[in-house]
């Protein structure tokens, strides 16, 4: 168990695994403290048996800005990727433009090919009747 809480102190801690609530605590003065005044995040219930958080707010604080600073340069990351997509999505609704113009006009020539085959199946029909009647 102890594992487990030396393992979970990270960032600014909300809860205890003790379950009791994490408060900001300043330390008094101290006989050798040269630092008098540091501040905590401890757990309300707070013991010196390793199963309770009592953490430097420096530490905490850095820890919580590390992790913001993190998730701020993966953002910047995302809206960058969303800039280019943005950019690529326009490059190929100008190929699907393009592309509708080639299939209107391939679609026009099929019309056309289909009126010269009917034409010609007449002619053809025409030529059975003469040649075999």
């Amino acid at each position: 168990m102890l594992g487990f809480v030396a393992d979970s102190e990270y960032d600014i801690p909300t809860r205890c695994p003790c379950g009791g609530r994490v408060i900001n605590e300043v330390a008094g003065k101290e006989d050798y403290d040269t630092l008098s005044g540091k501040r905590f995040f401890t757990c309300k219930n707070y013991e010196a048996d390793g199963f309770h958080y009592r953490q430097l707010w420096v530490i905490g604080v850095q820890e919580e800005l590390e992790r913001l600073t993190k998730r701020v340069e993966e953002a910047e990351e995302v809206m960058m990727g969303v800039s280019n997509l943005s950019k690529q999505i326009e490059s190929v609704e100008e190929q699907v433009k393009i592309l509708n113009q080639q299939v209107s006009v391939l679609n026009d020539q099929v019309c056309d090919l289909n009126e010269q085959v009917y034409d010609l199946s007449v002619q053809v029909d025409t030529l059975e009747r003469v040649c075999f009647d």
